[in-house]
């Protein structure tokens, strides 16, 4: 069976009761999942706390070094054990990990206005193969490690959580891509609903810039997962049960195919 991949927003986390229910039901059922999980908003508030700032270009956080270490913190470590024990507590078997785990995601700098965020440029499964033949969860979170040709100093590297969801996708040859955002899908310029769209068509809204901030990460890691993938889905996760009824072809949101 083809694992499907799930991409929970960092904006659904607070409303993440039904979601990390229906990822039980999934794994109970006999589903092969992996999930990826963001956390931006816990991430900006913990640098508040610190008297920083926050940028994001394009729905990427611009990161230096403060950053990238509360990233690690935040995300790699107090998001990633909450959810983990949420899910555990509720009759799942989940096992969490960072893009560093098992030098999971290789990844590079390519755009220095970033800072130290990147690109995934290699991604090695051995780890998540390990734990989907246990019958475990993957719940994995960023950062990602250092690609070994990477100049910079540091040792990891903040990678967005939807590149991650569509590297994951590609990678493990997915089922299908789901990710669980705090909007209904992708919208024309008029506001209006896309339910369906063809991976040239979010190409040509990408370049007009209907598709814009947060949803440009999407896009472009739904391209990516469709090489491989049959379909990628983005649904409202504030919706009591949306995922399993995504599962289950009843829920609405963007199918991109």
């Amino acid at each position: 069976m083809k694992p499907i991949v799930i991409k929970i927003g960092g904006s659904t986390l607070g409303n993440h009761d039904t979601t990390l229910e229906d990822l039980v039901t999934l794994q109970k059922r006999g589903v092969s999942i992996v999930v990826v999980h963001g956390g931006a908003n816990r991430v900006t508030e913990w640098l508040k706390r610190q008297g920083s700032d926050t940028r994001f270009l394009d729905g990427v956080r611009v990161t230096d070094e403060q950053s990238l270490e509360m990233v690690a913190a935040v995300l790699g470590g107090l998001v990633n054990t909450e959810l983990v024990a949420d899910i555990n507590s509720l009759g799942g078997v989940a096992v969490g990990m960072t893009g560093v785990d098992g030098n999971l995601l290789e990844c590079r700098i390519t755009n220095p206005e970033i800072g130290y965020a990147g690109k995934v440029t290699r991604v090695n499964l051995a780890a998540i193969k390990a734990l989907l033949e246990a019958g475990l969860m993957p719940l994995i979170a960023p950062p990602g490690a250092k690609a070994p040709d990477e100049p910079t100093d540091i040792s990891y590297i903040n990678i967005n959580g939807d590149e991650i969801a569509g590297k994951l996708a590609e990678a493990l040859d997915a089922e299908r891509l789901l990710f669980l955002t705090d909007v209904e899908g992708i919208r024309d310029g008029d506001g209006n609903l896309l339910a369906q769209l063809s991976a040239d068509e979010v190409k040509s809204l990408m370049a007009s810039g209907v598709i814009s901030k947060g949803m440009i990460p999407k896009s472009e890691a739904a391209l990516v997962a469709l090489q491989k993938a049959s379909r990628v889905q983005i649904i409202d996760g504030r919706m009591p049960h949306a995922l399993i009824e995504a599962i289950d072809g009843k829920a609405g949101g963007t199918v991109i195919s």
